[in-house]
């Protein structure tokens, strides 16, 4: 879908000489270093502009392409008047660099609250995440009585390896006393790049303080969880769409198979999933249907204009399929469950999804940094816009309401500042409502009465 960026080459020669003479002349009290940072802004900053009108757009007459306005010199002294005063008179000196990723931020900041700029370790971060890995020694922590301990360890892990345990206390890392820190800092002591090593000091449950040095690796993160109902229910838990999450669900089935399990239901629990990779939503989609639109794409410039379709072949010819979704249910989890509601494959259960609807393009720059910038919307087969509106479930359950009458505070895409405009669609259906209470919420609840609504079989 994501059409790689090719970096804007500047301003020709000529014309960065002609700058510079016009500057010079305009500016002639200032130093040669600010000369040159004058220069460098006005060339990144006139590059976008001549982006639009000329890399950005691949058909000429495609009129949605071209920008409103273009900037003139004027607009762009005024960014470098800016970067200058900054630099010169802000209460503490400032690197010109991080000033000018400042402004790049900014920017790409008051558009809507899902295009940012991604430094280059960012970068690197998200692409490990699209692969469903980290770097780091696979254990969770977290902390208790102000001590980080051992929460889980993932098998075959480098932990795992190392002999570290559930349980065990981590006091220091590299070093450094993690007594009393955060949970969160902790772990980020414990990634770092592959092949590197990290020493911890442990305390086992019951034993003596010891040091141990561990080599870092990738870990595959966990987001496929598979557990048997009933003696004949699927149910699947996903947490993120990484580049083999259709990979991983197809296999399951098979694997469930194979065990000669025949499953008379299955459940998808994509509740607290925040999306990933639109393709592997879309290929999940094409695994439970035989033909039809999956989802569209409709941006400004035509190559976002784009249609996915399933192709013949299912995994569970006609077996009845539930998706579970909550408010933080989002993007390409929204993709997938609007597909499977608008072919009447699946029935939805939960609460009114996240309402993320925009199509993220990750684009790659030449300085090993990158962007994510929203390119698109999505549309679910019927033509419904999932932005700030997210998707209405056929059957209604609060999930948040606690015995105690609390509720969690919930945020969804329309909450969120400078979101993408909703394109108001009236929702069919007349979803029904069942009140489970959190607390009171194991699945076999929800499946007594979800038969007796009908929905699934005994």
């Amino acid at each position: 879908m994501e059409k790689p960026w090719i970096p804007l080459h500047g301003l020709r020669d000529e014309r960065l000489a002609q700058v510079s003479k016009h500057q010079a002349d305009r500016n002639s009290e200032m130093t040669k270093n600010n000369i040159g940072i004058l220069l460098t802004a006005l060339a990144a900053l006139t590059s976008i502009s001549l982006a639009f009108a000329q890399d950005a757009a691949p058909d000429p007459a495609d009129t949605l392409a071209q920008p409103a306005t273009q900037l003139t010199l004027d607009d762009l002294r005024t960014f470098t008047d800016i970067f200058n005063q900054a630099r010169k008179n802000y209460v503490e000196e400032v690197d010109d660099k991080i000033l000018l990723d400042a402004a790049i931020r900014g920017m790409l900041h008051e558009l809507d609250p899902h295009s940012s700029y991604l430094p280059a370790k960012e970068f690197e971060d998200l692409n490990d995440s699209a692969l469903g890995r980290y770097s780091g020694i696979g254990i969770e922590v977290h902390e208790r009585d102000g001590k980080i301990v051992v929460k889980s360890i993932i098998n075959g892990s480098p932990a795992d390896q190392a002999g570290i345990n559930p349980g065990d206390v981590i006091t220091s890392i590299d070093g450094n006393s993690v007594t009393g820190q955060p949970s969160a800092e902790a772990m980020d002591g414990l990634l770092g790049v592959p092949d590197s090593t990290v020493v911890l000091r442990v305390v086992p449950p019951g034993g003596k303080e010891h040091e141990m040095e561990i080599t870092r690796q990738y870990i595959k993160l966990p987001t496929l969880s598979f557990e048997l109902l009933d003696g004949s229910i699927g149910y699947f838990k996903m947490t993120q769409f990484h580049q083999d999450s259709s990979i991983d669900l197809e296999q399951s089935l098979e694997s469930i198979r194979n065990d000669g399990i025949e499953l008379s239901a299955v459940i998808i629990d994509l509740r607290k999933n925040p999306g990933g990779i639109l393709r592997q939503a879309v290929a999940m989609a094409d695994g439970f249907l035989d033909e039809g639109n999956i989802v569209s794409t409709r941006g400004r410039n035509s190559t976002m204009q784009l249609e996915f379709s399933a192709t013949p072949g299912q995994w569970l010819p006609g077996i009845p399929l539930m998706i579970l979704v909550d408010h933080s249910t989002a993007s390409a989890s929204e993709v997938l469950a609007g597909a499977l509601q608008d072919h009447g494959r699946a029935v939805i259960v939960g609460e009114r999804t996240f309402g993320k609807g925009s199509v993220q393009s990750v684009l790659p720059l030449r300085n090993g940094a990158g962007i994510k910038l929203t390119t698109a919307r999505y549309y679910t087969p019927s033509g419904r816009s999932i932005q700030a509106e997210g998707i209405l479930p056929d059957v209604l359950i609060d999930w948040t309401a606690t015995t105690s009458g609390e509720e969690e505070e919930i945020t969804r895409e329309a909450d969120l500042d400078r979101h993408l405009e909703t394109e108001a669609q009236a929702q069919s259906g007349n979803p029904e409502q069942i009140s489970i209470l959190l607390e009171d919420f194991p699945l076999d609840e929800l499946l007594a009465a979800l038969r007796n609504a009908n929905k699934i079989p005994e």
